[in-house]
């Protein structure tokens, strides 16, 4: 028993709003002495407590051990404070140090002031005890010192973890930032729905919309009995002068024996001892993740197999329609590791049958599919279920593929079996999907790890369902749906989208608009993009929602977009994980660059038989604006021989244009190099291939400054350049270059840091722009200019006195697929106009 007098105060660091969790978690851990605060939990313990927490925590994620507590009213207190601590006691010898400074106060405003202050404390305090300072390094230290500020009082720590416990051993690092915490999520869904005591028990776990395999990781590493922190190679503790190496090498032992047994238990000895690279043998597997993608699958199985655990737990790519097989399976597997089978002859088919399931591929729908449940006797309940899911980082509640994967854990948790219990994380929350309020309501973590937390002790209420015509024929789908009046939305996409594909098969047209607020309850676009190159064959859908007016509930606005993004895959027969949202706000400015702020999904389209780099989730826009797709035919037919300039190129898909059509040379003009990369790209997936440095600053157009030059299929030369355009058009100009062709697609508005304090709106600065873009025209040279906002005008009066002639070509540009939009944009000509005054003023 640990005296009073060896006990030292420690502080778990957890998800806000996981602490209660925490404190119970400790607790379960032997820490007799524990107490909830705000942000974790203080305890108390002996050094082989604290290792005992770091082993085995699954909620915490740093673990302090408090050092003291100092005056810190201003640098001279603080430094006094610091020193006076008996560090000799605390860093273990030739440990290295580093010290990280949080919070303010009115005389300590840096941070990185205070953690200096500390810094010369610690090591003034050392070369005093020991004769020698510690040796600091700031990447990967032996010791890390913690300083918290709060008002005039510091508190000074010793993190014992290193990184944070959340950081799993079986995490890689492409998995991103954000990883530990969809760890701390899992680990916390799991806490909430009592899985380590229901999986124990013989409950099954199913994940119905499995993203990465961490919510299964965790979920196996508790049946398994595998403690978090086994097999990690690096511990804060190192540098703490009491750890107790004797004691760390015995709870080490405690857990490889407890991890043996767990896998035994499940495996049997011969099974164990392969967990990490066998599949799952069907028969007995009892934690199972479903997902209709591929890359998730993948994804998932990788982890599990880091973890050790790959036999523990089945990932399975399946959609809507093989789950319930799949489901169904795993509700057999855990009745037979009950031995709960009422008839031994059924028992054994089943067995027979898994048998013959064997390896990587039996983790597959068709797998599913094969297995028909066997006769189970009227009186045998089936067992429970915990379904649960978390979404993953980023994604949006109303993201199609987030819409179709809550859908999913719905359709799973009203089929589980009675007593199941259910619980979720996600942005959103799955009270309104359930239709019922949830037994317990957590709201995790803050800023971009801000999450809810659910868990229901009963199946979801009925839903509304609509059926919706098979695209590829056979029997009616059916839809859950928000509000059954969505099935109108649906019979109108279907309809639209039967005749639209019509007209684009016979136009060879590969991406176009469906759907453009037809309705008005339904206020978005959705445009269809056709695969090219290595995406050959596979459709994508892109739904943009405009933000609803003041008079709209929100609420309301937001559950008919859910169902728009729950029809949109069934009835134009896309996987919903090929079909992307976006919320296109109507607000004053241009939103051509606009980040989107999702995750990149980078494929290709065609247009014209060229093919375009699109990125579906990345941006706001998708990398070419379909309602152009007239304007670029015709500036690519004009090209043919002729010098082309590109002004505000986007990703310059007018400028492959004019390189198809065999112009004499292009040059392409944007502020932003990732737009310029991207024009790159798509000049050399068409044989246009670019060479030299893109990354270019400045802003003149002399020649071969400002850009990168790519040498072409044909015989012309394509430069690419960084400017800002309209001081660029300046400069080019003062240099006397001239083009026989120009194009001009300027955004609405713009205040891109990059151009400075000054701005650029449309309305207000177009006849300056086109006044200059005129000069720069060869004779008989003619300029395409083409704006967005639905209300422009053009300065005739302006345009005239410079000698500028404008012609209204608008109603020939509109394409077939936006006709319903006449006024999505404004196309004109605009040539130089012979006149006196006008000499005189260029």
């Amino acid at each position: 028993m640990t005296s009073k007098k060896h006990e030292h105060e420690f502080f778990a660091t957890c998800l806000p709003g996981v602490e209660s969790l925490l404190s119970d978690e400790l607790h379960g851990l032997a820490v007799r002495k524990v107490r909830p605060l705000v942000g974790g939990a203080a305890f108390y313990g002996s050094p082989e407590t604290v290792l005992r927490v770091c082993l085995w925590s699954r909620l915490a994620g740093r673990v302090n051990v408090v050092v003291g507590r100092v005056d810190a009213s201003d640098a001279d207190a603080l430094y006094t404070g610091v020193r006076n601590l008996a560090w000799e006691e605390v860093l273990a010898e030739r440990a290295s140090i580093a010290v990280r400074a949080n919070g303010v106060n009115g005389e300590l405003r840096n941070t990185q002031f205070t953690a200096l202050k500390v810094k010369d404390a610690v090591c003034d305090r050392l070369a005093e005890a020991r004769g020698a300072r510690p040796d600091v390094d700031a990447q990967a230290p032996d010791a890390l010192i913690e300083v918290r500020l709060r008002d005039d009082r510091a508190t000074i720590a010793l993190d014992l973890s290193g990184a944070s416990l959340a950081r799993r051993s079986y995490l890689r690092p492409e998995d991103g930032p954000d990883a530990p915490v969809a760890v701390a999520q899992a680990a916390a869904l799991l806490a909430a729905l009592g899985a380590p005591e229901r999986l124990a028990a013989g409950w099954g776990f199913l994940d119905p919309a499995c993203d990465d395999g961490i919510l299964l990781c965790e979920a196996a590493g508790l049946l398994a009995d595998q403690a978090p922190g086994l097999v990690r190679d690096r511990w804060g503790f190192a540098g703490w002068a009491r750890f107790d190496a004797a004691a760390w090498d015995d709870l080490l032992a405690e857990a490889d024996d407890r991890l043996e047994a767990g896998l035994a238990r499940m495996l049997g000895a011969e099974g164990a001892a392969s967990a990490t690279v066998d599949a799952p043998d069907q028969r007995t597997v009892r934690i199972v993740g479903l997902s209709a993608s591929s890359p998730a699958v993948a994804r998932a199985r990788g982890h599990l197999r880091a973890a050790g655990l790959r036999a523990v737990a089945s990932v399975e790519a399946a959609g809507p329609e093989e789950a319930a097989a799949v489901e169904e399976r795993l509700t057999r597997a855990v009745e037979r590791a009950a031995g709960s089978f009422a008839c031994p002859a059924a028992a054994a088919g089943a067995d027979r049958e898994a048998a013959s399931e064997s390896g990587e591929g039996s983790e597959t729908a068709d797998a599913a599919r094969a297995a028909a449940p066997p006769a189970r006797a009227p009186e045998s309940p089936r067992p429970p279920l915990i379904i649960a899911n978390v979404a993953p980082a980023g994604r949006a509640e109303d993201d199609a593929r987030a819409v179709a994967e809550q859908a999913a854990c719905v359709a799973a948790s009203r089929r589980a079996p009675a007593g199941s219990r259910f619980g979720f994380v996600g942005v959103g929350g799955f009270s309104a999907r359930f239709r019922t309020p949830a037994a317990e309501r957590i709201e995790l973590g803050r800023g971009r790890a801000e999450a809810v937390l659910e868990r229901f002790d009963a199946p979801p209420c009925e839903p509304a369902v609509i059926a919706v015509a098979n695209p590829a024929g056979g029997t009616e789908l059916s839809v859950e749906v928000n509000d059954a009046a969505s099935a109108q939305f649906a019979s109108r996409l279907r309809k639209v989208a039967r005749e639209r594909r019509k007209w684009a098969a016979r136009e060879g047209v590969a991406c176009y608009r469906l759907y453009d607020g037809d309705l008005p309850e339904y206020a978005c676009a959705i445009d269809l993009y056709e695969g090219a190159g290595d995406a050959e064959g596979i459709l994508y859908a892109h739904v943009a929602e405009y933000a609803p007016p003041k008079s709209v509930n929100p609420d309301v606005a937001r559950a008919r977009f859910e169902d728009v993004l729950a029809i949109v895959p069934a009835v134009l027969g896309i996987r919903p994980d090929h079909v992307f949202s976006k919320a296109r706000l109507r607000a004053r400015g241009g939103g051509q660059y606009r980040d989107a702020g999702g995750r990149s999904y980078v494929t290709h389209t065609s247009e014209d038989g060229l093919v375009c780099e699109i990125d579906l989730g990345g941006y706001l826009d998708t990398g070419i604006f379909l309602d152009h797709r007239t304007t670029r035919e015709m500036v690519g037919k004009m090209a043919a021989g002729k010098r082309f300039l590109n002004l505000f190129a986007y990703t310059g898909v007018a400028t492959l244009h004019a390189a198809a059509a065999g112009a004499a040379s292009t040059t392409t003009v944007d502020l932003s190099q990732t737009y310029l990369d991207w024009a790159a790209r798509n000049l050399e997936a068409n044989g246009f291939a670019a060479e030299g440095d893109a990354r270019v600053e400045g802003g003149r157009a002399g020649k071969g400054r400002g850009g990168r030059k790519a040498a072409s299929r044909g015989q012309g030369s394509h430069e690419l350049v960084r400017a800002d355009v309209v001081r660029w058009v300046q400069e080019a100009r003062r240099g006397r270059r001239t083009w026989d062709l120009i194009f001009v697609d300027p955004p609405t508005f713009s205040n891109s840091k990059a151009m400075g304090r000054r701005t650029w709106d449309v309305q207000r600065d177009h006849a300056e722009l086109l006044i200059g873009v005129s000069r720069l025209l060869a004779k008989d040279g003619l300029a395409v200019f083409s704006c967005n906002l639905r209300s422009f005008k053009p300065d005739r009066e302006a345009l005239a006195k410079c000698g500028v002639a404008i012609e209204d070509i608008t109603a020939s540009t509109i394409p077939h697929d936006f006709e319903r939009n006449p006024r999505i944009h404004h196309c004109y000509l605009v040539r130089r106009a012979v006149s006196a005054e006008a000499e005189a003023d260029a």
